[in-house]
């Protein structure tokens, strides 16, 4: 078991990361954040990470913030939700202050308008990754054919109604404890 202190510094140094690299906002940085906490620390797994994830997208606020409060207090308790929090923010802070500074005197410069181009495409593989791996834990939980539907509908209710991504996945959640466990109930059969 780490100390506290390589603890928080690792916490520090993962989010101060994700802060650095997360160009595009926060959906942008998911991969990233997935990328620390599961690929490189394993401070969770895939499934672990989909739950927060998912917790997350049903609060309001920004995304980023909210999975490094969460993985910060589960791995290093409040100091560590301070210590990710702060570390994920801190960068965004000094970078708006510097670039809006930069990009207000020289805005009519072609290299800062390839600048802010050139990142769409970035944004946009790392995206496609992180839907590409959800899509596979998905697959292979419920199957081919309800991750179809059901990403159909989800996408129905986003994208064609303009319901709220939280108040789906809220809904999905009820539903799921909502649900009567199968299993349970054909080991009760059994039993019987």
């Amino acid at each position: 078991m780490p100390s506290s202190l390589t603890t928080q510094r690792r916490l520090f140094v993962a989010f101060l990361r994700i802060g650095l690299l997360g160009f595009g906002g926060g959906p942008s940085m998911i991969p990233l954040v997935r990328a620390e906490a599961v690929t490189r620390y394993q401070w969770m797994n895939d499934e672990e990470f989909g739950d927060v994830l998912a917790i997350g997208n049903t609060l309001p606020g920004p995304i980023a913030t909210k999975m490094a409060g969460t993985i910060g207090y589960r791995v290093g308790g409040v100091l560590g939700c301070i210590n990710a929090v702060l570390a994920v923010i801190v960068p965004c802070i000094v970078a708006m202050v510097v670039l809006l500074g930069l990009f207000t005197r020289y805005r009519d410069q072609r290299w800062i308008q390839g600048m802010s181009e050139g990142v769409v495409p970035v944004v946009m593989v790392m995206m496609a990754q992180l839907t590409w791996d959800f899509f596979q834990k998905s697959r292979a939980v419920l199957g081919w054919i309800v991750t179809l539907i059901m990403g159909a509908i989800a996408g129905g209710l986003i994208y064609g109604l303009d319901i709220h991504p939280g108040l789906v996945i809220a809904a999905i959640l009820v539903a799921a404890l909502l649900r009567p466990d199968r299993r349970r109930e054909r080991s009760g059969e059994t039993e019987s």
